[in-house]
């Protein structure tokens, strides 16, 4: 893979990170409210988790290998839960991952040069 794709990746795991983020500054409470907006941001958690997973895998292997720190066969597990077990999700735990996973992961790849995420 070159590196203008690699780097495309980079900035499209910039902008589910500016996502995410966006996501959990509406709060825990209105994320687990049981509530239509609540529904919504939940769904919203999913998808960003589920595009977040889809956009690391596709990075080519020997860029994950320089990046050891990541997690990347846990946040694939993430993926597979979210996407094909979704009677078995638990909110608190995908809130987690909305507020530590996905900022570890742009952490962990923060010596990469990363693209504005508008």
């Amino acid at each position: 893979m070159s590196d203008s794709r690699v780097q495309r990746r980079l900035a499209d795991l910039a902008q589910i990170g500016a996502e995410a983020s966006y996501l959990v500054s509406k709060g825990r409470a209105a994320y687990l409210a049981d509530t239509m907006d609540g529904a919504l941001l939940r769904n919203a958690g999913e998808r960003i988790l589920i595009k977040a997973a889809t956009v690391a895998e596709k990075l080519p292997e020997a860029f994950k290998a320089q990046h050891s720190e990541v997690d990347w066969v846990g946040i694939n597990r993430m993926r597979n839960l979210v996407a094909h077990h979704y009677d078995k999700v638990n909110d608190d735990l995908l809130w987690g991952a909305l507020t530590g996973r996905i900022p570890k992961l742009l952490e962990d790849l923060g010596a990469v040069q990363w693209p504005n995420a508008n």
